[in-house]
């Protein structure tokens, strides 16, 4: 371990640029961006073949987002986003991580990059052990490696002093097998990303419509009267999601975009795979835009409720679904007279908006049948973030706009198979249905004890309660909270693992002993004893379909997470009846292990060769909604905001860049917001900024509050921003360092990135 290790991305500006914001989104700036990432990380041909499977039915599906492909005729060439491609060839690059690179570099040295120039060092190519008292990686062997991992795993006191994370790339087939090893071991504890990102909508959704996945598939975009997206910038974070609400629109449909920034994908798109809309002024796809405040979402949503509530008393059936709602919910009449104690005049301030653009929402809602409504982390991450969803249920339900066509729950997920691994069991809180069922196949004892999530997970280690943290994928340290309470708990551990295809920070902020274990990519074959293998994964609308990788591996070193897990399973688990070596050598027999434990996985092995995939049961969309406690879909009581911010006090939410994808740092740019060549930024209303007496790239100091702890992070360039007063936004992770660890989501525990109250102080 490094104690001189830097947990935090480094204070250094790199030279900053601002240019004006683009009026349209894709196009061909977005294809020549993408060929320009493959051809300087892959090389113009290869980049191009390997394009050519990127999301196709015998290809392999995107390491980055989970939106789902089209269920027919697919794109050639084209059936991908810019950043996808930057996905791919950050994947594919020509850059190695060697024992070389190691011995030449320390660990200190290495942390005092950027993430950014980490993440560029390349693909990680044999596994790597960081001893106690070293600074310097060494090659191990696997066997070693596996032995060191068992040894540690199986001297701790208890099974719970194990914490086993997971991030959303995992495979169908590597997850099961993950928490099959988990829970042979003794433990519950599988924190995942979901934690940090949708578990709100899983709690919200769960209560309301009785399953924790959106409702509606790819083809209700073109049969929607109305979509709105609330929190979520899809040009960015999910850009093939704009071809989906450019086919509403080209069906007639309207757009409504709720966000406290302008985000240029949601304005105006034109389309990649039609080079004759390349020219021109693109397609206009917003009709309507509100610039919420950060977290008003709810007194706009409660607003929206009261205007339905009031044109229905004035004209009776004209604005809820009565059928629907007596033949299918439950709670109406708590929500009528919640909806009733509050006053429209006390909740506008609360949005930032004016009543006239409030009323013209609520009179698009009104006037149209078929909703969908997306939403992403601008919902997902506040205190009230579990109110803000079972809000939006609540509008749905009372247009009857769920199990039906062209309209529903449309959570878009983040990493491609983040879905996937909840569905495998990746789920601290499993429920016993799932357990009793492992229990029958597999012949052992299940524990019963809910483990830790990502939060409770970071205190137990903080606390020294938990002494060995395994990482499935991704970079826990960037990914989560609070960054140096998360360093120190990492350091508390006596060993800590990482199964990787690329460096990251998380390798250099280590326990006392630490672990790279290099993977696969999904892009790469996965060969092993009986042949080439393919996975599976799930994406956001519940398909689940093969993924078959087409490269050479870059190392002969390499193995699949499902080996990983296969041979670390073997050695640690002494009594376990489990062959897993066997089912490792051919993931067929884990598909049927899969079809024998979950349901809606009948004739898994069959279904999977199907082109495309095929659906996993839904009972929402099937207007089925058994699953709840009521037996019916729920209404629910929902509370705005109760957050009051003193003089100078400003709500700053963390954002990504569009050259991001989570905590992998493509390029330095955000050209839909202007900015080029930097991410220590800060975007301000220019009223607040001159209140302040802040000029234009001005370097200032962030604090943030919480109850009586404060945090700082340090020079970053003011920028005046279309965002509204009182309200920030930075990147991540940069900005994670001012997230505390305890301010949270209300019941689903997810760390409340979105709404930071912090202070700025001009250098």
């Amino acid at each position: 371990m490094s104690k001189k290790a830097i947990a935090q991305p480094p204070e250094k500006l790199t030279g900053i640029q601002l240019i004006d914001i683009p009026k349209s989104s894709v196009g061909a700036k977005a294809i020549v961006t993408a060929l320009t990432h493959i051809k300087n990380e892959v090389g113009v041909v290869k980049g191009i073949s390997l394009l050519s499977k990127l999301n196709q039915k015998n290809g392999f599906d995107c390491p980055g987002c989970a939106w789902p492909d089209p269920d027919e005729k697919r794109a050639f060439l084209a059936e991908y986003c810019e950043n996808g491609a930057k996905a791919v060839a950050e994947e594919a690059t020509k850059n190695k991580v060697s024992p070389l690179f190691f011995t030449t570099h320390t660990v200190d040295e290495l942390s005092k990059l950027s993430d950014y120039e980490i993440g560029k060092s390349g693909r990680i190519t044999h596994p790597m052990y960081l001893a106690e008292e070293k600074d310097t990686y060494e090659e191990i062997s696997w066997q070693d490696a596996f032995t060191i991992i068992s040894d540690e795993l199986n001297s701790l006191n208890s099974p719970d002093e194990a914490i086993f994370y997971t991030s959303g790339r995992t495979s169908n087939e590597a997850a099961f097998l993950y928490q099959l090893f988990v829970r042979q071991f003794g433990t519950n504890n599988l924190p995942d990303c979901s934690n940090m990102c949708h578990e709100s909508s899983g709690v919200a959704l769960s209560e309301t419509l009785g399953i924790g996945k959106g409702s509606v598939t790819l083809d209700d975009f073109n049969h929607a009267d109305l979509v709105i997206v609330i929190g979520q910038n899809p040009g960015t974070n999910h850009p093939r999601m704009l071809t989906s609400l450019n086919e509403t629109k080209n069906n007639g449909g309207k757009i409504i975009t709720i966000n406290p920034l302008p985000e240029v994908g949601l304005m105006n798109y034109k389309d990649p795979q039609n080079p004759l809309k390349w020219i021109g002024s693109g397609k206009d796809l917003t009709d309507l835009f509100l610039q919420v405040k950060i977290n008003g979402d709810v007194a706009l949503l409660k607003i929206i409720l009261k205007l339905m509530k009031e044109q229905e008393d004035e004209k009776p059936n004209t604005v809820f679904d009565h059928q629907f709602i007596k033949e299918k919910t439950s709670g109406i009449e708590d929500l009528l007279t919640d909806l009733d104690s509050y006053s429209i005049e006390e909740l506008v301030p609360q949005t930032g908006l004016t009543f006239a653009e409030i009323k013209k929402a609520s009179e698009l809602i009104i006037n149209n049948k078929k909703i969908i409504i997306c939403w992403a982390m601008g919902l997902t991450q506040h205190k009230n973030a579990v109110d803000n969803i079972r809000e939006v249920v609540n509008i749905l339900l009372l247009k009857g706009s769920i199990g039906k066509k062209g309209a529903g729950t449309c959570p878009v997920r983040g990493h491609s198979n983040v879905q996937g691994d909840r569905t495998m069991g990746i789920w601290e809180k499993a429920p016993d249905s799932f357990l009793d069922n492992l229990e029958k196949e597999f012949n052992f004892k299940a524990p019963r004890k809910h483990g830790f999530n990502v939060v409770e997970a970071i205190e137990a280690m903080h606390k020294k309660k938990a002494k060995v943290f395994f990482g499935m994928g991704g970079n826990f340290i960037s990914a989560t909270p609070d960054t140096e309470l998360t360093a120190t708990a990492l350091r508390n551990c006596n060993l800590t693992v990482q199964v990787s295809t690329k460096l990251n920070r998380s390798h250099l902020i280590t326990g006392k002993k630490a672990l790279i274990l290099p993977c696969l990519g999904r892009s790469e074959k996965d060969i092993q004893a009986t042949g080439e293998q393919f996975v599976s994964v799930e994406n956001s609308m519940g398909v689940v379909h093969q993924s078959h990788g087409h490269l050479t591996p870059c190392s002969e070193k390499l193995l699949s997470e499902t080996a990983i897990v296969a041979n670390l399973a073997n050695i640690a688990l002494k009594k376990s009846t489990t062959n897993w070596l066997e089912l490792a050598e051919n993931y067929d027999l884990i598909r049927e292990k899969i079809e024998a434990t979950i349901p809606g996985f009948e004739n898994f092995n069959k279904r999977i060769l199907r082109k495309g995939g095929f659906y996993l049961p839904n009972n929402a969309r099937d207007n089925n909604f058994e699953p709840t406690l009521t037996g019916k879909a729920n209404f629910s009581i929902n509370k705005p905001s109760e957050i009051e911010l003193e003089k100078n006090q400003f709500l700053m939410m963390t954002i990504r860049t569009h050259d991001q994808y989570n905590t992998t740092i493509y390029g330095l740019n955000d050209r839909y917001r202007g900015v080029l060549n930097e991410r220590r930024v800060i975007f301000m209303n220019p009223d607040d900024m001159k209140t302040l007496g802040i000029q234009k790239l001005d370097v200032v100091d962030l604090t943030s509050h919480y109850k009586t702890e404060t945090r700082v992070a340090k020079g970053f360039l003011a920028i005046p921003y279309s965002i509204p007063k009182q309200c920030t936004a930075t990147y991540f992770p940069e900005t994670n360092v001012l997230v505390p660890l305890k301010s949270t989501a209300d019941l689903s525990n997810t760390p409340a990135s979105k709404t930071v109250i912090i202070t700025i102080e001009k250098r």
